[in-house]
């Protein structure tokens, strides 16, 4: 194991250990969806709850169960989300385009790394895309953000 890939690991494990934005948060009167996902291959479950304001992402909360490689993903995409909250806020459009970059990622079975100036943490898991049994794990959160999206 490379220096890199053991860097990678230890920050998946420290994402599902500590894990950012759960449990679901109450949002009001702020609109929001809820999306829950499961992955029937391994059992891996979330639900996810984004709330927004016009075109802006305000929140993304989430809580469930599984593998360290799903929690740590939900958790490393909340993060992505409150670092563009804290500034002004991650558009519908960016999120799009930030959830069809990943699944691209992922499904190039490694051909194409995620980059972290735009994936941050969840660069980490560029690996996963090697392993296709996985690959639905980490999707897993991407896939609830997507659904939430259009339903709010």
């Amino acid at each position: 194991m490379t220096g890199l890939d053991s860097l990678y690991q230890e920050l998946i494990l420290d994402h599902s250990k500590h894990p950012v934005g759960n449990p679901l948060h109450e949002v009001g009167d702020a609109a929001h969806a809820d999306s829950h996902q499961k992955n029937p291959v391994c059992g891996d479950e979330i639900t996810l709850r984004v709330a927004v304001d016009g075109d802006r992402i305000t929140e993304v909360s989430w809580e469930g169960t599984g593998c360290s490689i799903s929690q740590a993903s939900a958790s490393m995409l909340a993060t992505l989300v409150a670092e563009e909250v804290e500034g002004e806020g991650m558009s519908r459009a960016d999120a799009i385009a930030l959830i069809e970059g990943f699944r691209e990622a992922l499904r190039s079975r490694g051909t194409i790394p995620l980059d972290e100036e735009t994936f941050g943490d969840a660069a980490a898991l560029s690996g996963v895309s090697k392993f296709s049994a996985r690959v639905k794990c980490a999707m897993l959160a991407w896939v609830a953000l997507e659904d939430g999206l259009a339903r709010a």
